[in-house]
């Protein structure tokens, strides 16, 4: 699947949660691998903050993202609208520290993007691909989040709080497409009883009794709710009785539960990628969702490319026949048996090693182990495909090194290894030639890696 972006700029206007200011955010089209990113152009320069689970800063009834001094605060509900829209590319320009609230939800986002439309993009989407169980916990709350391999992104949220009013609700996304249908209209909510502190640290300034839900569940006489009400700007409200006081009734029973499902898309869409896993999340919050979003991120800087799917019942995109057919390489050279994977600047290979291997009978025959020049130039032979690819009568044409850079050797790799190499253009193709960057896994580690510039000639 190919990246996303919005069509065309679009604008919204509402009070800042906390702040209480008029804040506008526009959204603006951006290009291949721009990711979100926020601009506040209230600031000198007009700083940005990269959307990304590093630049979190603080969590705790919202999620902030901070460049140095530069922050951006309430975030979710926008980066939930467009993680499920499937826009990988976006600038938000905000003229203040934080998003505007708006209702509450991620619906009046989702309405702005349905109506400007979606633009496809050149370059390929990068999935982050669950292998493993991965998960963070809160030991002192029992509160968990969990991530289980999956073909596709499913999230279910359990959330407990001790009230009569809200006790233990269960929500469920099973597919990203349902969202705008079942999830993104569910408002954000809080209890009468946290309305002060909140006030007190300077928090909610914005909040009134239409853009959340709030809920009375502990007993408070009518003159501390109107002095409230007072702090709050907001008109006065009789209440005789436990249950929900905003003004709009509940769009769903569980929609506090909804709604912190998401929070939960709206915090993961920090990893940077898209999903493809099982989700599963136990009293979430803003600092748990955002720490697991942090555990993956830090994996990705290590490295940036994920170990390869490769499933060995598959049918291949090119076989060993259909190899030979493109590159002049024979035995005992031609390193690559098959390829799993292609698109437009990346192609991923497959060499199984065994004993046979001719060059183990030198290196070395008492402990054998694969010469690393012969990696990378698996992966020569393999970026080799990708770059014959591009033109017509392949097998007319030769692919030449030129440089190589970078190379490093990681681990061995031994007879019953299977090699995954993932070769892909760091910069597009001009004149013939490419550079590249190759990765060799074993598993999930990376056994080598190394950059080189390749030129195809057409064979005389």
């Amino acid at each position: 699947m190919k990246q996303q972006t919005i069509k065309e700029a679009f604008t919204l206007t509402g009070k800042g949660l906390h702040t209480g200011m008029d804040i506008t955010a526009t959204f603006m089209p951006a290009a291949d691998n721009h990711g979100y990113k926020f601009q506040r152009i209230d600031l000198e320069g007009q700083p940005i903050v990269e959307a990304l689970a590093e630049n979190v800063v603080e969590a705790t009834r919202g999620t902030v993202i901070a460049n140095g001094d530069v922050k951006v605060s309430t975030i979710e509900h926008s980066m939930a609208a467009l993680y499920a829209a499937g826009i990988d590319n976006c600038l938000i320009q905000v003229n203040g520290p934080e998003m505007p609230i708006l209702d509450g939800s991620s619906l009046p986002y989702v309405e702005k993007i349905a109506e400007v439309g979606l633009e496809e993009q050149k370059s390929d989407k990068e999935y982050y691909i669950v292998k493993q169980r991965i998960e963070v916990k809160d030991e002192a709350t029992g509160a968990s989040i969990m991530l289980l391999p999956d073909n596709e992104l499913s999230i279910d949220v359990m959330v407990e709080f001790d009230s009569p009013v809200l006790r233990n609700q269960f929500a469920s996304l099973e597919h990203i497409d349902n969202f705008n249908k079942d999830i993104a209209s569910s408002r954000t909510f809080v209890f009468v009883r946290e309305v002060e502190p909140l006030l007190k640290n300077n928090l909610i300034k914005g909040g009134d009794l239409d853009n959340a839900i709030v809920i009375y569940d502990a007993p408070m006489d009518q003159k501390e709710l109107d002095n409230l009400a007072d702090l709050m700007g907001v008109a006065h409200k009789h209440v005789s009785e436990f249950g929900f006081i905003n003004n709009r009734p509940l769009t769903y029973d569980n929609e506090p539960a909804r709604h912190k499902l998401l929070d939960v898309l709206g915090d993961l869409a920090l990893i940077g990628r898209p999903l493809k896993a099982k989700v599963i999340a136990n009293k979430p919050g803003h600092t748990l969702n955002t720490a697991l979003s942090k555990k993956i991120r830090q994996e990705l800087r290590k490295v940036p490319v994920q170990a390869p799917y490769y499933n060995p019942n598959a049918t291949p995109i090119l076989d060993i026949n259909q190899i030979r057919e493109r590159l002049p390489h024979r035995y005992p050279f031609l390193l690559v048996d098959k390829i799993i994977e292609k698109g437009d600047s990346h192609i991923v290979g497959v060499k199984n090693i065994t004993v046979n291997e001719p060059f183990f009978q030198g290196h070395f025959p008492e402990e054998p182990v694969m010469p690393g020049v012969l990696q990378i130039e698996a992966m020569a032979q393999t970026g080799g495909l990708l770059v014959l690819s591009s033109v017509e009568e392949p097998e007319r044409y030769s692919t030449y090194f030129m440089k190589i850079d970078n190379v490093k050797f990681r681990q061995k790799v031994v007879p019953g290894d299977t090699l995954l190499f993932h070769v892909s253009f760091v910069t597009p193709m001009r004149r013939g030639c490419a550079i590249m960057r190759g990765l060799a896994f074993v598993g999930d580690k990376v056994v080598s890696e190394c950059e080189f510039m390749a030129q195809i000639i057409k064979n005389k």
